[in-house]
């Protein structure tokens, strides 16, 4: 793959501080390896403000002298693409399998290979003060307190200016200058080799920090890596609303740059943008000239028998918002607005429904609970049941190809879920190739990195839809903030656009009772997360007293029994057991034990064993809806028998509240129930366990203790109260 990137564009995304002491090092090895230069290097490492120590990156480059195997530029590459960078698709390329897929201008105007560079011309008469007052009068209003340095000293091979003066307004200045046509006489002679600045905001007369710029009124850009000729050509095709544009007497033109910020906080937030944008159009600029009070090169003196002059004022858009919507509508890849009448005779299709009466193909959807809701396992049943074209819960689904992302489980456990889920619903997997796992624990990265990945590795399988799980590994920025979830919430607009498919994904709910809220506040953090998708569902458990669990276990015994007889039983089993027999437990049971030899009831009763087991651990559900595409259905009553979930057909769970949901006065009431009451349960749960255990007709006290979830002492004690038992040892009897 071609790895020609500009290296010191790729350093903008390396932060030195991230960096060790040999990662440090194999980037200044890299550089020289690749032909650039120690300034280049030295520039970024003044960025660790911690650990840089002048004169060592010098020390250190004379000791890279080559190598059999030398650090290249790879490794800088490999080590922006470690803290977060992406390198823009190039034009004319075949996409490798580690190329991101996204838009590759960005905020790109410039073409770099086109363009035409333009030569700068000095001024042909040198007026020296005229070239200040000029600057001076298109920089400052008179009554502006004015910066500026001639003294210097010297470093090794550099002029460095002091500190300089703040003495003086703008007026006061082009007064003095008019009459003495003279810059030495009235800001004081300058070192011909060193030159002289001028900074280019005004001051409030205390000192020349950040603190003391009174307007933020402009911004330096300056480059000094590229001819003089191709960043005048730069500067003047991105049309930047440059006040004023100085010829450094060096290698650079200074751009004075309007940014007309109201705050510190927004002059920084506009300069990022406007170095983003220049280093986007192949403008390689100083980065370390982003404070307001920095100092430029001042017109009208001579630096090393060079001139500092002005190239040209006012050039460009005429301010920062003008220039800023013209950036952002040159890059708008935005539809045009149509006409309804135009397309009212011939409306485009509906995308076709991907889940009937729920979610349409290339929609999203939301799936959202509590903890211990079975949400995956509510995603793995869909999957299944979009791979075979079967119904998932009350809703057909569309036949297809399914990819699912695995954020959280091992890869082992992630397959061995899909296998009992498979196995839990009795479907016979004749689809398995169209499900695609991506298996991504200890491996997501934010939404905004995963995107384009998972578009890549997706664009040629054909899929229907991705279902994500859980999004909480993915999230970027501020579960709470609404504009930050609205751009990670883009990621999927992205990803269905791009691929045609659905996305589906589950979140969690907030803390606290859930049951007031409606259906679409339950979702933890911004409301955004409920009003995105297309379709919302979401699980809220239901409270289920004794008795509606009793109500539960009897019917689930006698379909135990229904099973077996349709295994195991006699061929005119149906004949001999009436339908009304069948929805009694105790008719059930006592129809097949008059039916069944002996061993074979033994072996049916060891299935109505297993049946009660699994009703003491069934959680009820109720799952409500949220659509923009269909109508709103009827919430739907589920069981969540591990590990998948199954419609409440015979409506047991109909009348039951969700927890919250009833008023705190009522709540209580409603469970109370009298001494009678309660210790009647107890009796008939004894009665219940002690038949289920009773299996070889020896009935122990261990057993009916792992089959209440109790201590062997409570059933001692509950055995005591009934009466009707007798205790030996372990044993237990009906007296």
């Amino acid at each position: 793959m071609d790895q020609s990137y500009n290296l010191v564009d790729v350093l903008e995304a390396i932060d030195p501080a991230r960096l060790n002491y040999e990662e440090w090092l194999s980037v200044g090895m890299g550089l020289k390896e690749a032909g650039y230069r120690i300034s280049d290097w030295e520039r970024w490492s003044q960025k660790d403000i911690g650990r840089y120590h002048a004169g060592e990156c010098a020390r250190k480059w004379e000791t890279f002298r080559g190598s059999s195997a030398p650090v290249t530029g790879g490794t800088i590459v490999q080590l922006a693409k470690d803290q977060g960078w992406q390198p823009a698709a190039k034009e004319g390329h075949a996409l490798d399998w580690d190329d991101e897929i996204g838009d590759a201008q960005g905020l790109r105007i410039v073409d770099t290979a086109w363009v035409e560079e333009t030569e700068v011309q000095e001024p042909g008469e040198w007026n020296p003060a005229e070239q200040l007052i000029r600057y001076l009068e298109t920089l400052f209003e008179a009554g502006e307190t004015v910066g500026y340095v001639t003294e210097s000293w010297q470093k090794e091979d550099r002029y460095l200016p002091t500190k300089g003066c703040w003495d003086r307004t703008a007026g006061q200045l082009i007064e003095r200058l008019s009459k003495e046509k003279d810059i030495g006489a009235v800001l004081g002679d300058c070192r011909p080799e060193a030159g002289a600045w001028i900074r280019f905001n005004p001051l409030d007369g205390q000192g020349c920090k950040n603190e003391n710029v009174t307007e933020y009124r402009y911004a330096l850009v300056e480059s000094d890596s590229m001819e003089i000729a191709r960043q005048n050509a730069i500067l003047r095709e991105l049309e930047l609303p440059i006040a004023a544009l100085v010829h450094s007497g060096g290698k650079s033109l200074h751009a004075i740059v309007k940014i007309e910020a109201g705050s510190y906080e927004e002059y920084r937030k506009r300069v990022d943008y406007l170095y983003e944008v220049c280093q986007k159009n192949g403008l390689d600029i100083d980065r370390q000239n982003k404070n307001p009070s920095r100092l430029s090169r001042m017109p009208g003196v001579l630096r090393n028998g060079n001139k500092q002059y002005l190239v040209d004022t006012n050039i460009g858009k005429e301010s920062w918002a003008q220039w800023k919507e013209w950036i952002e509508s040159v890059n708008d890849d935005l539809p045009d607005p149509e006409s309804l009448s135009d397309v009212w005779d011939n409306l485009p299709p509906l995308s076709p429904p991907l889940i009937d009466g729920i979610l349409r193909r290339g929609h999203k959807l939301l799936l959202a609970g509590p903890s211990k809701a079975g949400k995956s396992y509510a995603l793995i049943e869909l999957a299944i049941a979009i791979a075979e074209g079967r119904t998932w819960l009350s809703w057909p689904c569309t036949r297809g190809r399914v990819m699912y992302v695995n954020l959280e489980l091992d890869p082992a456990s992630c397959l061995h879920r899909f296998r009992d889920v498979y196995d839990a619903l009795g479907w016979k997997p004749h689809n398995l190739s169209h499900i695609d796992i991506w298996n991504l624990r200890g491996k997501s990265a934010p939404m905004d990195k995963l995107a384009p990945k998972l578009i890549r590795r997706a664009l040629k399988k054909n899929y229907i839809a991705v279902i994500i799980d859980p999004i909480y590994k993915v999230i970027t920025g501020d579960e709470n903030s609404a504009d930050q979830m609205a751009r990670f919430c883009n990621q999927f607009d992205l990803v269905c656009t791009e691929l045609g498919c659905a996305v589906i994904y589950c979140h969690h709910h907030s803390k606290g009772g859930q049951g007031q809220k409606r259906s679409m506040d339950r979702a933890s953090g911004s409301g955004v997360f409920a009003r995105d998708p297309d379709a919302l569902l979401d699980l809220i458990e239901l409270e289920i007293s004794e008795d509606t669990r009793k109500q539960k276990s009897d019917a689930m015994v006698c379909q135990a029994c229904v099973d077996w007889l349709q295994k195991h039983g006699p061929d005119d089993w149906e004949d001999r057991i009436s339908q009304d027999a069948l929805c009694s437990k105790k008719q059930t049971l006592a129809a097949c034990e008059s039916l069944l030899p002996v061993q074979d009831y033994r072996q049916l009763l060891i299935a109505v064993r297993e049946a009660e087991t699994a009703a003491q651990k069934l959680t009820a559900w109720r799952m409500e809806g949220t659509l923009r595409e269909f109508p709103k259905f009827a919430p739907v009553d589920l069981w969540f028998d591990y590990p998948i979930h199954l419609i409440d057909t015979v409506g047991t769970l109909k009348d039951v509240v969700p927890e919250g949901e009833q008023p705190f006065w009522k709540r209580g009431l409603d469970s109370r129930k009298s001494k009678e009451e309660r210790k009647e349960e107890r009796k008939e749960a004894l009665e219940t366990a002690f038949d289920a255990c009773g299996i070889d007709n020896k009935v122990t006290v261990s057993a009916m203790a792992e089959y209440m979830g109790v201590s062997e002492k409570t059933i001692k004690n509950r055995i005591k109260e009934h009466g009707g038992f007798w205790i030996d040892g372990n044993e237990i009897g009906k007296k």
